[in-house]
């Protein structure tokens, strides 16, 4: 491959060198390098690009060897931050009741129940400031004041991404699509971020986590008390008198409740939890997905 001439030419060497890889660590390292790049360009006004980039080339490296060193150190940290593997289960039976091994579906378990919070958060403020930019954009302050709620979306979105990485286990971008320090005047750079679908999407994802985490919250919380009320059905009938007027029906005849009909509940609790279980892992691995398509650059891929 040649010798990049440009900063850009470098980027897209770059990314040409890590197709395939993560859009989330491509996104990292465009933008780690491009920083860099800046950096060393502004600590030499008086050389060119080419020149600096021909010096660069031999210190920070080669876009192919760059993307080779991101590669390797992706599979290290990868390797450090995942959990223990659980056992390799082949019966159907070990494979329903061993998602309660798994750390994922624990974690998943915390997103569902903060992703209320973390939803009611993130619609009002897209909603607030959505609304205050269209009110504040016939006045002066209009273009500042929708620039900064712009900006706060996009460190929002880091933090999210945080969120999920930790919780789902979802590998999400570490740093913004691009540095601060660009070579773009201010005007240029109001206009990428105005033209960078991210910037929208991310937005949508914001509006979107409030039905998300009502859903998630509700089916989370009303699923485990279910499932916990059953299982805890024998402890229930050994302290509580039962009223002779009470009766119930499995579809073999009504009958006063016993110790049976308390076991029989408490199986199916436990067969509820473990479901339960299940749909968490499996709803926290949609959202991983939807935070990957909406809060990653697609520039990046």
């Amino acid at each position: 491959m040649n010798t990049p001439r440009t900063i850009a030419e470098y980027l897209e060497q770059l990314r040409a060198a890590l197709r395939g890889a993560d859009p989330a660590l491509i996104q990292d390292a465009l933008y780690d390098a491009e920083e860099h790049l800046r950096a060393e360009l502004a600590e030499q006004p008086g050389r060119s690009e080419a020149d600096m980039l021909a010096h660069v080339v031999g210190t920070y490296g080669a876009p192919e060897e760059v993307a080779e060193i991101y590669r390797d150190q992706e599979i290290k940290i990868q390797r450090a931050l995942r959990p223990p593997p659980t056992p390799k289960r082949h019966s159907l039976a070990g494979r329903f009741f061993g998602v309660a091994a798994d750390p994922r579906t624990w974690g998943a378990m915390f997103y569902m129940l903060l992703a209320l919070a973390t939803g009611i958060f993130y619609f009002v403020w897209a909603v607030t400031g959505v609304s205050l930019s269209a009110g504040f954009s016939v006045l002066i302050i209009g273009i500042p004041f929708i620039v900064l709620f712009l900006g706060t979306v996009r460190a929002l979105s880091l933090i999210e991404g945080r969120i999920v990485e930790a919780m789902l286990g979802v590998r999400m971008p570490r740093r913004p699509p691009y540095p601060e320090q660009s070579a773009q005047s201010l005007m240029k750079r109001i206009g990428t971020m105005f033209s960078d679908a991210r910037t929208w999407t991310t937005l949508f994802y914001m509006i979107l986590m409030l039905p998300l985490g009502i859903v998630y919250f509700t089916l989370t919380v009303t699923l485990m008390s279910v499932s916990i009320a059953f299982i805890g059905a024998p402890v229930a009938y050994l302290f509580d008198d039962i009223n002779d007027h009470i009766t119930i029906n499995w579809g073999v005849g009504a009958h006063v409740p016993g110790w049976g009909d308390a076991f029989l509940l408490c199986i199916i609790g436990i067969v509820l939890l473990f479901v339960t279980l299940h749909l968490v892992r499996a709803l926290g691995h949609m959202q991983g997905q939807i935070a990957k398509h909406l809060l990653v650059s697609r520039t990046a891929a």
